[in-house]
């Protein structure tokens, strides 16, 4: 008979063998936070999508996850501010500081000089941090850069490390690249630019869709929005608790993007309009109203997306008034003409939205702009062809970069006599302040929404 196997491990004392346990960090909050900073950093991580999670799986909720939350954000906003608090207090260059320590010193310095948290504990806490993830001698060098940082508040701080020339200054005060505060200067003026850099850094308010159809704004729970007739805004609270929201009747979107897509639906056309087309629809918010809309007048809409994870997403959003496909935009499979509106949401630097996406403005050179200049201009160009002569496109982007908006627009129509321009802000004229004409832009500062560009284009018949 084989001898009787123990169920106890060698050296355990006699305890039961159980399967490893992962460590809680000491200090889950903090940690969180670092988590979502190290992986944006390595890896191209979007904070918006992985801190969620990271909440969700080390159970932190009420006042932990709001801390958690405002340190995770209020870094990633103020990085550009506090890497040059941290050049003058440091030995070494911050860009010769290792990147996770130097996640470190950011999160400490964003909670000694935009936070009540008392200057030991924002210290104490960091110098912790760092000792986990980098080791006792960078610890200590920490320790003593973060007590340097803690003897100015933030606008002793601003006068010494701001530039004096007037573009310097404005990077560094508001936490912007150099070229994104001269690109948003030029679509917005000189007069608007602080305004709007330091609208890119305020907590952005949450704002709900009701999906037409499935859902109202009086189930949504929130104060009814200023422009939008389907939006509401959350005071508080996680979205995904509303009812209506959990069951996909209604989701989160900015009011600004309900406008835009509202405005392709309020141009009238003469002749059929019952097929409609949203050419880059992933991850399916303009496609979720769209379709709605599309079922209360008996039209159908076709929501694309060259990827097939997000076509997947499109799919559950939109009712039984629309369908998802695979299908590359600049290479429709449909016969041109095929529909009576159409939808271009094209991909973009997404400097609209750098107040719910703020690790954007870091991820991004001025060369992203030439590099997705062409694929705009393509797609613009299939959705004219896709529309009927009678037909309406919308061209839409997240960003008020000129060379993604107007000069696109301006290229593809360049030489067309096929095409007119329609004026976008009177499609739209519960929304003051969008501009002149023919083009629509949304602004922070202004409407309280992303910066969302809208042109209006009709196919002659």
């Amino acid at each position: 008979m084989p001898p009787r196997q123990s169920r106890r491990e060698p050296g355990q004392g006699g305890r039961p063998n159980r399967p490893p346990q992962r460590r809680r960090p000491r200090d889950p909050v903090r940690r969180t936070a670092y988590d979502v900073l190290q992986a944006v950093d390595e890896r191209d991580a979007y904070a918006n999508l992985l801190l969620p999670s990271l909440l969700r799986e080390r159970g932190l909720t009420g006042r932990d996850a709001a801390l958690a939350t405002e340190l995770t954000y209020g870094t990633l906003r103020g990085r550009g501010t506090y890497d040059a608090v941290l050049d003058v207090c440091s030995d070494r260059p911050v860009a010769k500081i290792d990147r996770p320590l130097l996640n470190v010193l950011r999160l400490g310095v964003h909670q000694l000089l935009r936070t009540r948290i008392p200057a030991h504990a924002a210290v104490g806490t960091a110098v912790d941090l760092a000792r986990s993830v980098s080791g006792p001698g960078q610890a200590k060098f920490a320790n003593a850069v973060l007590r340097k940082v803690s003897a100015r508040d933030l606008d002793t701080w601003l006068g010494i490390v701001a530039p004096e020339d007037e573009t310097g200054r404005l990077a560094v005060v508001h936490s912007h690249p150099r070229w994104i505060v001269n690109a948003l200067r030029d679509a917005a003026g000189p007069a608007e630019v602080e305004a709007l850099l330091a609208a890119d850094n305020e907590r952005p308010r949450v704002t709900l869709v009701a999906r037409p159809g499935r859902a109202t704004v009086a189930e949504l729970g929130g104060e009814p929005a200023a422009y939008s007739p389907y939006a509401a805004y959350l005071p508080e609270g996680d979205p995904g608790s509303v009812p209506a929201v959990a069951e996909g009747r209604a989701a989160v979107q900015d009011e600004g993007s309900q406008l835009v897509a509202l405005a392709l639906t309020r141009v009238a056309i003469e002749g059929p309009d019952r097929r409609w087309l949203d050419l880059c629809a992933g991850p399916g918010g303009k496609a979720g109203l769209l379709s709605g809309l599309a079922g209360e007048r008996g039209a159908h809409l076709l929501a694309c997306d060259v990827q097939p994870h997000r076509a997947r997403l499109v799919a559950g959003s939109v009712d039984a008034a629309g369908a998802a496909a695979v299908v590359d935009g600049t290479r429709p499979a449909w016969r041109p003409g095929s529909f009576d509106r159409a939808l271009v949401d094209a991909p973009c630097t997404g400097l609209g939205a750098l107040r719910r996406r703020p690790e954007a403005r870091w991820r991004r050179g001025p060369q992203a702009v030439a590099e997705l200049g062409p694929l705009q201009r393509r797609l613009l160009t299939s959705a004219l062809e896709s529309v009927r002569p009678g037909g309406v496109v919308a061209y839409v982007t997240c960003s008020p970069h000129l060379a993604e908006t107007r000069v696109v627009v301006d290229d593809v129509l360049r030489g067309r006599d096929d095409v007119e321009r329609l004026d976008a802000p009177a499609h739209l004229k519960e929304v003051p302040g969008l501009g002149d004409g023919p083009y629509a832009q949304f602004w922070p500062h202004r409407h309280g929404t992303d910066a969302m560009f809208l042109a209006l284009l009709r196919r002659r018949a």
